[in-house]
């Protein structure tokens, strides 16, 4: 992981240092936001099981460097285990964000993003016919990049880091592969 964020960083520096950077046409902003959505696979990796969900996201940039997005993901991926004989899973049900997004246009192509923002979700566990729902609430960041194949239509990867409030529940981290649509 860390040497993701390092790989990210450089990429940014090099990016920004460049005389190349390209940006994003103003004149596409001059009507009002531009939106987007995804659609895609998330991997949820926890210290007690990997979890996986459809993600959908829907977003607006206000100008080529600045947005929000939210985001709305349902479990499809659960966590099976045995402890002493008896059958258990953990189950992902849901989950909800709301972020803040700043991006780097490199090309017309390709741009990189960071995000930040706060989420809630809710995971269910069961053991030998006892079950239990915990929600948690979480502080979130991450960064990733797009690649658009044309005007419209590309494709999107990301990390995300939900720091959630309550101290006994940790961190997640969560690798995320999208479609992604421009309206």
């Amino acid at each position: 992981m860390r040497k993701f964020v390092i790989a990210a960083g450089a990429v940014a520096v090099v990016a920004f240092g460049g005389a190349a950077v390209a940006q994003t046409s103003p004149a596409a902003f001059q009507n009002g936001p531009v939106y987007y959505g995804n659609l895609g696979y998330s991997q949820l990796d926890q210290s007690d099981g990997d979890l996986g969900a459809i993600t959908g996201r829907f977003g607006a940039k206000f100008n080529p460097n600045f947005g929000v997005e939210g985001e709305v993901s349902v479990g499809v991926k659960d966590d099976d285990f045995t402890i002493a004989g008896v059958n258990g899973s953990v189950k992902h049900e849901y989950d909800a964000a709301a972020y803040v997004v700043g991006t780097l246009p490199i090309n017309d192509q390709f741009e990189l993003f960071a995000r930040g923002g706060y989420g809630t979700t809710q995971i269910k566990s069961e053991l030998g016919g006892f079950s239990r729902k915990a929600d948690g609430t979480s502080w979130n960041y991450g960064a990733g990049a797009n690649f658009y194949f044309d005007a419209q239509n590309g494709i999107r990867g990301d990390w995300t880091r939900r720091d959630f409030t309550d101290s006994n529940a940790g961190e997640v981290d969560v690798y995320s592969l999208s479609y992604v649509r421009r309206f």
